[in-house]
């Protein structure tokens, strides 16, 4: 999808009559559809194809001359079974880019076994990390792993395509979503490497910023992030506690790190003598880092985000209206990324066929009539 938001044109090959398996990952369903599936299949064409057939492969290998990149998320012997692994889909275009998203890469003891975003977040050990001290490790509240590791594939394809223009060569991208995840953690895993120091769970604050997490209010609680000692200083006037930020036992984290438990006391008794949107609106004017804990109704209304445009409807062609969610990036003052609702299966199957690989109507219709498509 990010790719697809940049411009690129992107034709997403799924199952006939079945399709990507998010299609059916609901309730929460619009007209039908998977919720799910609509947030991350906008800018993307859809083309059923049965390639395991070989009819099916012909019209595979068509596609391929055609197309930069090919992107799968089967493991290897998969690959390989299909005739869609690097070497296969090289022979048919010697400069192609390919990519492979897999849960353990594509070499290694481990990389015939399934995976999903929840197998991934456990082994690289962000979910024993989340949560709080006293209770059971827990998930990420979004498939982090599915997203970090397709972010990693964008980004290589980018680098792969900007290398062959220069080289000519195309490349074989192995994303593994385990170590996808698992760079996600290197601010947790080099200080352990270097100083054999476990990290633990410490729910909604930070193991090594003294004041970093979530404090109550007299209502609705905050985030606080004091990290570093002009923030530190700046906090305490703008609350109206000068007297604290002289005290030289906390004038650098460490301090306040053997302190923190008499620090955190303190902030939070203050805190929560007035509301939330009050120490707000003190904190903002001193370049205190700070914000609200939003639910997902509250987010959505924000005013900031919504007047950058981050929330807006996709207009399918039947008219069907579909939330989206906006890449946030801007380039030249530009944020709009939308082109196209996500597809429905199959939508422009017959267009590819004919207008991309010069198929005509009997060969479609002969295609169709065998359950190629």
């Amino acid at each position: 999808m990010m790719l697809g938001d940049m411009g690129a044109e992107i034709i997403k090959v799924e199952r006939p009559g079945r399709g990507d398996d998010a299609r059916a990952w609901g309730p929460p369903f619009l007209d039908g559809e998977s919720l799910w599936f609509l947030s991350v299949n906008r800018n993307k064409q859809s083309f059923t194809l049965d390639y395991a057939s070989e009819a099916g492969r012909a019209v595979l290998h068509d596609l391929v001359r055609h197309v930069d990149v090919v992107v799968v998320n089967l493991v290897e012997r998969v690959q390989r079974k299909l005739g869609i692994d690097h070497a296969a889909l090289a022979a048919v275009r010697a400069d192609l880019v390919h990519v492979s998203i897999t849960g353990f890469g594509l070499s290694g003891q481990r990389s015939d076994l399934a995976c999903y975003d929840l197998i991934a977040e456990g082994y690289s050990g962000v979910m024993d990390l989340t949560g709080e001290a006293d209770n059971p490790p827990q998930k990420v509240g979004t498939p982090a792993a599915d997203l970090v590791s397709g972010m990693d594939a964008a980004f290589a394809v980018v680098s792969a395509l900007f290398d062959r223009r220069a080289t000519g060569r195309g490349h074989q991208i192995d994303i593994a979503m385990v170590e996808s995840m698992t760079r996600f953690m290197s601010p947790r895993i080099v200080p352990y490497l270097g100083s054999g120091r476990v990290p633990a769970r410490s729910g909604a604050r930070d193991s090594v910023i003294a004041v970093y997490q979530v404090f109550d209010t007299a209502t609705e609680p905050l985030t606080l992030g004091l990290g570093n000692d002009a923030i530190w200083k700046r906090f305490w006037q703008a609350i109206g506690h000068p007297e604290y930020a002289g005290n030289e036992a906390y004038a650098s984290n460490a301090g306040r790190l053997e302190h923190r438990l008499r620090i955190v006391g303190d902030i939070q008794e203050i805190l929560k003598t007035r509301p939330r949107d009050h120490w707000l609106s003190l904190l903002a004017p001193a370049g205190v880092p700070a914000g609200p804990v939003n639910r997902v109704d509250e987010l959505v209304h924000d005013e900031e985000l919504v007047a950058r445009g981050l929330f807006y409807s996709a207009v399918a062609p039947d008219a069907r209206r579909i939330p989206q969610v906006g890449l946030g990036i801007g380039i030249d003052g530009n944020r709009s990324t939308y082109r196209s609702a996500p597809p429905l299966l199959g939508e422009h199957t017959a267009t590819l066929l004919g207008d991309l690989l010069g198929y005509d109507d009997k060969r479609i219709s002969e295609l169709r009539e065998a359950n190629v498509i």
